[in-house]
């Protein structure tokens, strides 16, 4: 029962991870990639200040569940269940050091920008911040995928 318990937590906060992954390619991406540097900038200030303040308590627990969830699993390292909850905890590892060392700077760095005030190559930052994004998606996404197939198919 504790497995079961600990497998709905980590599928629930890794599907509220993944959702923003999912958002950018619906529409997020390129909703930012159609505004001015002035309307880029106040949108991305906002969307940083808000994640900051309440999405680390959604890795903080995808983290905890995902780690719990090897542990549990573990004594039986052939299962489906296992290994895909192994991938799915390096996949959020990658994510979170993605996020730590790439996109955290470039907010930082759009953080000092005001709308009258940002450089010349605005749209070069924007694209890093994209680039490593893309990265992140492909780990999340990854990671999610697995953990739900090892619910599923175990």
């Amino acid at each position: 029962m504790l497995t079961q318990v600990v497998s709905f937590i980590t599928i629930l906060s890794y599907a509220i991870v993944v959702s923003q992954s999912f958002m950018y390619i619906l529409a997020l991406k390129s909703t930012q990639l159609g505004l001015t540097a002035p309307g880029y900038i106040e949108i991305r200030q906002l969307i940083d200040t808000n994640m900051r303040s309440k999405f680390r308590y959604v890795i903080y627990i995808a983290l905890a569940a995902s780690l719990a969830l090897v542990i549990l699993t573990i004594k039986n390292t052939a299962s489906l269940v296992f290994i895909t909850a192994v991938i799915a905890l390096v996949a959020l590892i990658a994510d979170i050091l993605l996020t730590v060392k790439g996109n955290l700077p470039v907010n930082d760095v759009i953080n000092t920008w005001t709308p009258a005030k940002y450089p010349g190559n605005w749209q070069v930052i924007r694209q890093q911040w994209f680039t490593i994004f893309r990265y992140r998606q492909v780990a999340n996404i990854t990671g999610f995928i697995s953990l739900l197939a090892g619910m599923v198919f175990e």
